[in-house]
């Protein structure tokens, strides 16, 4: 009978190639619709694309997904020094490069033969976005357990130890458990010598991308109790497996906006749409980065804040209000602030002791 790290292994290979297949065949059909309705609804047509289509998924499997899935898997060390997330990698160049591709063209193609058919809202753009995010998460849940307690299993990465907490200790004698056993050796830890890597299991309630403990509120950077003895006490429970489903999608919040207008039929059958989906796609590239990368917050200035603020003033400007004024101000904000606390205060007028 298979483990239960074989069975979550299983699962969430599954999850993730299901998150690979199904928006390309899905963009692919409706495409393949759309060719066929131009072309007097020809059925030759249709299948040429859907025969495409099911040619290209077979191929970037076992060309690219499985030989990379068993480099993960297997040599994780390696594949680690190009990128400390491959499978996000691979995913956004075979499932969301090619759908947001097929979008494009299915707009220039009505755009040059004049006829609006099809637009591809709703049920094909908010699958791609769904899976792209689904993807996300399970990366970010791999290290937890499902089930009991809010365990991270630090076993799964053994190219790089993990800084868990931070405590300040007076003496050498203060480093040491309490229950450390004669030889040094702390139970349910396996530590090796001479710079090899620390593997254990930790019953924490903390990231293991983060040294942030998760006692911080997801809105608050201050600290505030997590247990409360009262008659509500039962309100008072959280955990860090739930606030990985909750920070991913305010991740994509912003770029699930932006795919949104593309979506709108003034701008999809129009040019527009190019820079859209390309800003939109650039967007999604923060995904490769690890959650606890310093690069993170300027890659989504420079990939998303910034970008998206010009393009969605230029778009108020043309068709009006087709984006919510919200999201220009969120952007801009963003942007100067990263700006501001990253760089301007750096500089000598704003070091002066009379400043705030």
């Amino acid at each position: 009978m298979p483990s239960g790290k074989t069975v979550k292994l299983i699962v969430y290979e599954l999850l993730q190639y299901a998150a690979l297949i199904i928006p390309i065949f899905v963009i692919m059909e409706r495409f393949a619709s759309l060719i066929s309705d131009m072309a007097g609804e020809s059925v030759t047509s249709y299948w040429l694309v859907v025969a495409v289509s099911m040619a290209y998924v077979t191929s970037g499997t076992l060309l690219v997904w499985v030989p990379l899935k068993y480099v993960t898997l297997k040599k994780r060390r390696f594949i680690s020094e190009i990128t400390e997330r491959p499978t996000a990698l691979a995913y956004l160049l075979l499932s969301t490069l090619p759908c947001f591709g097929i979008l494009i063209a299915s707009s220039k193609v009505q755009l040059d033969k004049g006829q609006k058919l099809d637009n591809f809202t709703e049920l094909p753009v908010s699958l791609v976005l769904f899976s792209m995010i689904c993807v996300d998460i399970i990366e970010r849940i791999r290290p937890y357990r499902l089930l009991g307690k809010n365990i991270i299993d630090l076993d799964f990465d053994t190219s790089r130890p993990v800084l868990t907490h931070l405590k300040q200790v007076t003496s050498v004698s203060g480093q040491l458990p309490a229950d450390e056993g004669q030889n040094g050796v702390i139970p349910d830890q396996a530590h090796t010598r001479n710079g090899s890597t620390i593997n254990r299991r930790l019953d924490v309630t903390e990231s293991p991308y983060s040294t942030r403990p998760t006692t911080a509120y997801l809105y608050s950077s201050t600290p505030r109790p997590v247990s409360y003895s009262g008659p509500l006490s039962f309100l008072w429970k959280k955990d860090g497996r739930s606030e990985v489903f909750v920070e991913s999608f305010l991740f994509w919040l912003d770029t699930v906006e932006m795919v949104r207008v593309a979506g709108e039929p003034l701008v999809f059958h129009s040019a527009w749409v190019f820079p859209i989906y390309i800003l939109a796609f650039l967007s999604s590239l923060r995904m490769v980065i690890s959650p606890h990368s310093s690069l993170l917050s300027f890659a989504g200035v420079i990939l998303q804040d910034f970008p998206f603020f010009i393009l969605r003033v230029a778009l108020i400007a043309v068709f009006g209000f087709v984006t919510p004024v919200f999201y220009p101000l969120k952007n801009v904000l963003v942007s100067l602030s990263y700006i501001y606390f990253t760089w301007m205060t750096k500089l000598k007028i704003f070091k002066r002791p009379t400043m705030f």
